[in-house]
């Protein structure tokens, strides 16, 4: 009987003073984590001391855990421009380190990452954060919310991953 192979995927949260990340294996329909945690820039800084900051740590959690693809949430206006503004300097950092690690990056829009994860695209955080804690039979749900908004993304890639092809990347 032939074994079904692992795969490992990274999402990412982008931020410019926390990004979330996390990753998870699948094998078949099973989902394990792999590991977790925050990228942090200075508090109390210029953003391009932030920016490196988080793109340095970033790249040593790329090249500690090896993961085959990425799942990078969209940046998107909402209310707050600013925000948003904040957001695609986060994303810019972590599209560069990604692609500096030769890893493929899908970018999965946040209504997306809610349906593959809870099933609706508009559902909360506090039931984001409950089906990803199912999901990876977790006691309760890694703080802060970044880091399981991180693995929910890794998660609705690993959903999706069966439908994309990352060998034809050479990976």
């Amino acid at each position: 009987m032939p074994v079904t192979p692992t795969h490992r995927y990274i999402g990412i949260d982008p931020g410019t003073q926390v990004a979330g990340w996390g990753i998870v294996e699948s094998q078949g329909l099973t989902l394990k984590l792999v590991a977790c945690g925050v990228l942090r820039g200075p508090a109390r800084g210029e953003m391009g001391a932030r920016l490196k900051a988080i793109f340095e740590a970033l790249e040593a959690v790329l090249a500690q855990y090896r993961p085959e693809a990425a799942g990078l949430e969209e940046t998107f206006a909402g209310q707050n421009p600013k925000s948003a503004i904040a957001m695609g300097q986060g994303r810019g950092v972590a599209l560069l380190a990604l692609e500096r690690a030769g890893i493929p990056v899908t970018s999965l829009a946040p209504n997306e990452i809610k349906k593959a994860v809870t099933a609706n695209g508009h559902a909360g955080k506090d039931l984001v954060a409950k089906m990803v804690c199912a999901r990876l039979g977790l006691p309760d749900p890694p703080e802060p919310a970044d880091v399981t908004d991180a693995l929910a993304a890794a998660i609705a890639l690993a959903q999706r991953a069966p439908a994309q092809n990352w060998t034809a990347r050479g990976r």
